[in-house]
Order: structure tokens, then C-alpha cells, then sequence
């Protein structure tokens, strides 16, 4: 899955650079619907099945601009019956700024983030 996003001025740590925090919360959420993406289409599902984050880890590898559009590019690596790991590059004015590998996992109703999905 692929998405183009422009940060706001909010988004910053400091001038013309986006927050590291910022970064791994674009990264976890995309991932996220990557991995409920996979689950929906392996199960032949119209409808997400509920996920939370498990794990994350996320590299900086060089501070992202903020004045310019940021491409984030995810893939699931690994697929189970209720989980998926989800690896994502984000990328500004053609270079790789960081990297993401995450496990997302199906929760089920009872599970306080269930709600959240209904």
C-alpha cells in the first residue's frame, strides 16, 4: 500500500523538519491498514477485522523535510491467522528518510480497542 501526505506546520520539530514521533505515528498507521488490508483480502472480508499494534521499531535514518510531499510504501512480510508483520519506508525529495517493521494483531470482541473498530 502506498500513500502521499504534505505534514502542516503542526507536524514540525523543528523548522522545516518533521517530529520523530510524527514519523513513527504515520508509519504505525499506515502499516496497520496494510496489514488489516491483507487479512481482509485473504479472507475474502468486506469489513476490517479490529487490529492493535503488537510491535514497532522504526530507523531515522535522515531528518524528512516538511515542505514537500512525504511517500510512505508498506508491504506485509508475514501472514498468520491473526497477525500480520508489516515492513514501510517513508521517503522525501526522493530518499529514504526511515524504515518500519511492526506486528499488528486481530483482537477480538472484549478486547478494549474492539469497540474502537464498531
Amino acid at each position: 500500500m502506498v500513500c502521499d501526505w504534505r505534514p502542516e506546520a503542526h507536524h514540525h520539530a523543528f523548522e522545516n523538519v518533521l517530529n520523530g514521533g510524527i514519523t513513527g505515528t504515520l508509519m504505525d498507521c499506515h502499516s496497520n491498514w496494510t496489514a488489516v488490508y491483507a487479512m481482509m483480502k485473504r479472507d475474502g472480508s468486506a469489513t476490517p477485522r479490529p487490529t492493535v499494534t503488537s510491535e514497532f521499531s522504526v530507523k531515522l535514518l535522515r531528518p524528512t523535510p516538511m515542505d514537500q510531499t512525504i511517500h510512505l510504501s508498506a508491504k506485509v512480510v508475514e501472514l498468520g491467522a491473526d497477525r500480520a508483520v508489516v515492513e514501510c519506508a517513508l521517503e522525501a525529495g526522493g530518499k529514504l528518510r526511515a524504515t518500519f517493521r511492526g506486528t499488528f494483531v486481530a483482537v477480538n470482541e472484549g478486547h478494549p480497542a474492539f469497540a474502537r473498530w464498531r
